[in-house]
């Protein structure tokens, strides 16, 4: 049976049987176009960025006497509606090496067919980019210089773990792109987060103690990561991003 896990509760578990899906439509680039005069053709404009995505999941919620499915009706609403002010993880058994971010943010409309059968359709907001399951795991390293290889054509913004004391360097290369960064104060480790833009240990922010060019990022094909100086250990969580 088809199913769809958000915030942690499965659609199964809260008595929901899908119908039909839309999950795998992409999001539009951003980008406008602008007409030059005497000019053949139009300029394009790109804002860099890629807008939300909606998957949406047509379901029906079966029920022996119209009790019954209030009660379900009830608890659905309590689930999709928990924590609307941010994103969750939204996996299902129809893509199942990728996950999502989503938020349930619109209308719930459902239909009462015959008094024993609600059906209605779960529209999600889910950021643009799909996460490879697999790109969610973590590895760790000791020896000073190893690869990782991306195999999708966008640049994944990783979380790196380095571990040490004192100051090291951390070097990500692949193909044009080559960043530094310099730690200088490691007591035991420090994260980062490239995705949220942070360094940090546990709660406390430790940007003031690294120096480099923004924040690491792992593009297609190969990356080269190196360290030296005070680092002993590096994990990192590649976090593969595809659309």
């Amino acid at each position: 049976m088809n199913y769809f896990v958000y915030n942690g509760v499965r659609s199964t578990d809260m008595g929901v049987r899908i119908m039909s899906k839309n999950i795998f439509s992409a999001p539009k680039y951003d980008l406008t176009f602008q007409a030059i005069p005497g000019r053949n053709g139009d300029l394009i404009n790109p804002s860099g960025r890629f807008p939300n995505v909606t998957v949406s999941y047509t379901c029906f919620l079966p029920a022996k006497s119209i009790s019954e499915l209030a009660e379900k009706i009830t608890n659905l609403k309590a689930w999709l509606y928990t924590e609307p002010d941010r994103y969750h993880i939204l996996t299902d058994s129809y893509d199942t090496a990728f996950q999502r971010k989503a938020v349930f943010n619109n209308k719930l409309d459902i239909a009462d067919e015959i008094n024993k059968i609600g059906t209605f359709t779960v529209n999600f907001s889910c950021q643009p980019f799909r996460f490879s399951i697999a790109g969610q795991k973590k590895s760790s390293h000791t020896a000073t210089s190893f690869s990782l290889t991306n195999p999708y054509p966008f640049a994944a913004k990783p979380y790196i773990k380095v571990h040490g004391s004192g100051s090291g360097r951390l070097i990500v290369q692949s193909g044009t792109y080559n960043a530094i960064w310099s730690f200088l104060a490691i007591d035991g480790y420090v994260e980062c987060d490239s995705e949220m833009m942070n360094f940090y240990k546990d709660t406390v922010l430790k940007n003031d103690t690294v120096e480099g060019d923004g924040f690491p990022l792992l593009h297609k094909g190969k990356n080269t990561i190196t360290f030296d100086g005070g680092i002993t250990k590096v994990e990192i969580m590649p976090r593969w991003v595809c659309i």
